[in-house]
């Protein structure tokens, strides 16, 4: 696995899905997941497997939030779970059995979360909100970067920081212990994108 700039993606002032996964791969995004709690399971297949193309043409990885089902249907490299969705010891029986090697990230926001979700099997920890964040309702208010060493303190597993980030506060997370960050809005709602990318992917760079 490989940590730096995961841009998850947002339907936004007339931007698609597409458009973002586009600009941030060339601003030197990792990553690109696509995040879509709205869509029909058709819709997240037609719209991943166009990603899932631009990603593979970028040598980026392109993981699913939520749906374990259309991660595997689309054959990607990970899905990402939160708290509501499929367990991740589940999640990892099914993907042992039908895609090995898929990369399972899990969400969390304490210790105890980030242990079970290590023991459980999960590939990295995604910790947040750190500072908060408006695309995510649910997920409550910052936890700071505080959150991220103590979570580093307790778990092997690499830690990939959500929730407000932007090139103004990335190197903040690093330096607290986290091997990468996530964004939504700092790429998605950003007059360029892509020059929005690759300045937080150049800071993460510098600093992996």
């Amino acid at each position: 696995m490989e940590f730096g700039l995961y841009v998850i993606t947002e339907a936004w002032g007339g931007r698609s899905h597409l458009d973002v996964a586009r600009a941030a791969l060339a601003g030197g995004a990792i990553a690109i997941q696509l995040r879509d709690k709205e869509a029909t399971t058709r819709q997240l297949m037609a719209v991943g497997g166009e990603i899932l193309a631009l990603c593979r043409q970028a040598g980026a990885a392109f993981t699913v939030n939520d749906r374990l089902d259309v991660a595997l249907a689309l054959a990607a490299d990970g899905v990402h779970l939160g708290p509501e969705d499929l367990p991740v010891a589940d999640a990892r029986r099914i993907a042992d059995a039908v895609r090995p090697g898929l990369v399972i990230g899990a969400s969390a926001g304490t210790a105890e979360e980030a242990l079970t979700a290590e023991r459980d099997g999960a590939d990295y920890l995604g910790v947040g909100s750190i500072f908060g964040t408006a695309t995510k309702p649910d997920a409550g208010p910052p936890v700071g970067i505080e959150r991220i060493r103590g979570i580093r303190a307790v778990t092997r597993l690499p830690i990939v920081a959500i929730g407000g980030i932007t090139a103004d506060n990335v190197a903040q997370v690093i330096e607290a212990g986290a091997a990468g960050a996530a964004v939504i809005t700092a790429v998605s709602r950003a007059q360029d994108m892509r020059a929005a990318a690759a300045a937080i992917a150049s800071l993460l760079g510098a600093r992996r």
